[in-house]
């Protein structure tokens, strides 16, 4: 009975320590949640001024750019997947895999070819086990982005799209990547980059309906829209980068206080267990004392005979 009072012990002992190291992690998540919330909030004003900017330019001219463009037959996208380089943190990272996947079977239903940049460890991983090409990929920044990470991400995306599709560049470019809602809802989505749609980009710059002045463009709309470009697809990534940022730390908070609060009941009945073999090896000590008590008390009565 000692032995198995010391294995509940050990197992209290290993319990308590990771309640501790959980503890620890949902603390510096939460800490850390805040700061990205406020990126979010700081990066999300320029993204959305920098789209109307576009839509001015795409509205006010002819001018056929891949910016703003369709392509007659489109046959190529490239998907950008955000995910995480840490785990613990619930299924952030494997409901945004599984949203890029959905989006892959449906361009291939379409019947374009599809072309995967990753970033984070685990969507890598994930591709990499299963033998999947990856056109890029980028680690080691997803809790804390910055735009310098943005603008490493954008460059291959920006060259394929400026680049012809029978040279081996896209005709599209999706984003897949986990929407910040609040501390509770973090969403998958997946939006079309490129090209842009001029009535989705009137929804989200809170245009739609309204008469856009005219404009000169100089030295013409195409340079415009060409140095408008990157900076485009640099803000979006970036944005989505934080938006995905902020969304890792809250579902690494709700993970971490979900095991914490689930070492914390094993604790208590281990508690438990530990007391029952304690209180059982004390009765069997009593027993024994009584029946060793007893059996001197016959012995010694029987002697006196």
């Amino acid at each position: 009975m000692g032995a198995q009072l010391r294995v509940y012990k050990r197992r209290i002992r290993s319990v308590t320590a990771t309640k501790k190291i959980t503890k620890a992690m949902e603390m510096i998540a939460a800490s850390r949640i805040v700061k990205a919330q406020r990126q979010v909030a700081a990066s999300t004003p320029y993204a959305t001024e920098l789209t109307r900017a576009v839509t001015a330019v795409a509205t006010g001219s002819n001018t056929k750019h891949p910016l703003t463009t369709e392509a007659d037959a489109p046959r190529r996208a490239a998907v950008l997947l955000i995910t995480s380089d840490r785990g613990l943190a619930g299924g952030y990272s494997s409901n945004a895999i599984k949203a890029a996947e959905r989006l892959t079977e449906r361009l291939r239903g379409e019947g374009k070819e599809v072309d995967t940049f990753i970033v984070g460890r685990k969507g890598v991983s994930y591709y990499g086990f299963r033998e999947r090409k990856i056109e890029d990929s980028w680690t080691g920044f997803t809790d804390s982005p910055t735009y310098a990470d943005a603008k490493r991400v954008a460059g291959p995306l920006i060259d394929a799209v400026s680049t012809e599709t029978a040279e081996g560049g896209v005709d599209e470019l999706h984003i897949v990547y986990t929407e910040f809602v609040s501390m509770m809802t973090q969403n998958p989505v997946d939006n079309r980059m490129l090209p842009l749609s001029l009535d989705q980009a009137a929804e989200e710059t809170g245009t739609k309906g309204q008469i856009l002045p005219l404009f000169d463009f100089e030295p013409s709309a195409e340079d415009v829209l060409d140095a408008l470009l990157p900076r485009y697809v640099e803000s979006r990534i970036y944005n989505a980068l934080l938006q995905a940022a902020a969304s890792e730390h809250a579902a690494r908070r709700r993970a971490m206080k979900s095991a914490t609060d689930n070492a914390g009941e094993l604790i208590k009945s281990l508690s438990r267990l530990a007391n029952a073999a304690r209180q059982a090896e004390i009765t069997q000590e009593i027993s024994e004392i009584v029946g060793g008590a007893s059996a001197l008390a016959d012995a010694t009565a029987g002697s006196d005979k």
